[in-house]
């Protein structure tokens, strides 16, 4: 087991671990604590994806089963609006989020691995479809204009990511006004023993990169979001095969007795709508730089 040292190793682990995943097949993945990124195989099964299958748009090739909830579920997406999906991985979240944008629609994958976006560029392009892209880059500097997306999704991603404020913030940067956004997450409640937190193949799977769950809704919020809703919430239990692998057995049975839980929440929250003056104000520093806007 390895310590995280810097966010700069922190993403790079998540690079690497993910780009194995990459090569693997859903239920390789599926048999771990959050995908295989964790390297805590326990031939258990699923502890966080759900069940894909039946849902609309779902395609097998691009189910790696590392979700932790299926926030295209509670997204209200809706004919021609444009999606970006955060973290899309293999595709699969995007591919059912094209389901319900139909043709009028566009959705855009952003991923930094580069052989998800290799995988999921192969699925797009296996299915033929041609209004869903796949973009290589970083969610806390994302490669898409402000004020193009209608609906913002993301699954199981955040947790993985050291700057969370950052990521929100970027997020309101991209929608609309009246835009939304519906995000599944790992979040905590209650002290992380100190070896799952200082764990680089914890941070992996998805459970020490983990933060509280009313820090996470704070930083929703100071990002300027509204009408913040909590859609779902799961306890995840991790079975004692995978925490052995970190705890003693003292320390198993201390982890068991405390106030502590893992949690799989589905938020939502929008992005307000400009007032009559804020509109005014915009449409006069455009027109100041181009007119062509007026």
């Amino acid at each position: 087991m390895n310590t995280i040292e810097t966010l700069d190793q922190v993403k790079e682990l998540v690079k690497e671990k993910y780009g194995q995943i990459a090569d693997q097949s859903r239920e390789e993945n599926a048999t771990s604590c959050c995908g295989a990124a964790c390297g805590c195989n326990s031939g258990t099964d699923e502890i966080m994806a759900e069940d894909y299958t039946k849902l609309s748009g779902y395609v097998a090739d691009a189910d790696l089963g590392l979700g932790c909830g299926i926030p295209t579920e509670f997204a209200q997406i809706k004919e021609g609006d444009t999606v970006i999906d955060l973290g899309s991985g293999a595709g699969n979240d995007a591919f059912v989020a094209r389901a319900l944008t139909r043709e009028k629609g566009k959705v855009i994958g952003v991923d930094f691995t580069p052989k998800m976006i290799d995988k999921s560029r192969a699925n797009a392009e296996k299915i033929g479809f041609n209004n869903v892209e796949f973009r290589f880059g970083d969610i806390e500097n994302l490669p898409v204009t402000a004020n193009v997306a209608d609906v913002v999704v993301s699954n199981c991603v955040l947790n993985l990511v050291p700057n969370k404020a950052k990521v929100f913030n970027e997020i309101f940067r991209v929608l609309k006004p009246g835009g939304h956004f519906s995000i599944s997450d790992i979040v905590l409640q209650g002290d992380l023993p100190e070896k799952l937190r200082e764990s680089a193949e914890m941070y992996a799977g998805c459970v020490s990169g983990a933060i509280q769950k009313d820090e996470y809704l704070s930083l929703i919020k100071d990002a300027g979001f509204t009408n913040l809703t909590l859609q779902k919430k799961k306890e995840i239990l991790l079975p004692d095969e995978i925490l052995s692998n970190y705890l003693s057995k003292e320390e198993l049975t201390n982890y068991k007795n405390v106030n502590f839980g893992i949690y799989s929440i589905t938020v939502f929250a929008e992005k307000p709508v400009l007032s009559e003056k804020e509109k005014a104000e915009q449409k006069a520093a455009c027109c100041g730089v181009d007119s062509s806007c007026c």
